[in-house]
């Protein structure tokens, strides 16, 4: 009697098991749930290719850095000031007409009816 009990108890347990894996894999396999772990993977893989980005452009930063540092050591920018020679000009590329040393005063009049 006691033989066929255990049996017995042993077949439910394992009939219950089966079924609460059998129902866990029908629920991920729902529309639902499918989108839900669809979007998560998304999501995730987006956060990998933005950090993946974020490491290229600082490597890229960091190597503009040195090539820009070794240019000017090679032409000679980034050399220590020699007291014999004046100091290097450096000439704007784009006046600033705010700054009042470099107003154009020249009597130059912008006005194109004035000739007629």
């Amino acid at each position: 009697m006691f033989r066929r009990t255990f049996w017995f108890g042993t077949g439910v347990a394992a009939g219950v098991w089966a079924t609460t894996k059998v129902n866990r894999k029908l629920k991920q396999l729902t529309p639902e749930h499918l989108a839900v772990s669809a979007a998560n993977k998304a999501f995730e893989a987006g956060h990998k290719l933005k950090d993946s980005a974020v490491h290229f452009a600082l490597d890229v930063r960091a190597g503009m850095a040195q090539r820009e540092a070794e240019l000017g050591d090679a032409l000679g920018i980034n050399a220590p000031v020699d007291p014999e020679l004046p100091a290097a000009r450096r000439y704007p590329a784009i006046e600033n007409r705010t700054d009042p040393k470099s107003v154009d005063r020249t009597t130059y009049s912008y006005n194109r009816n004035e000739d007629h």
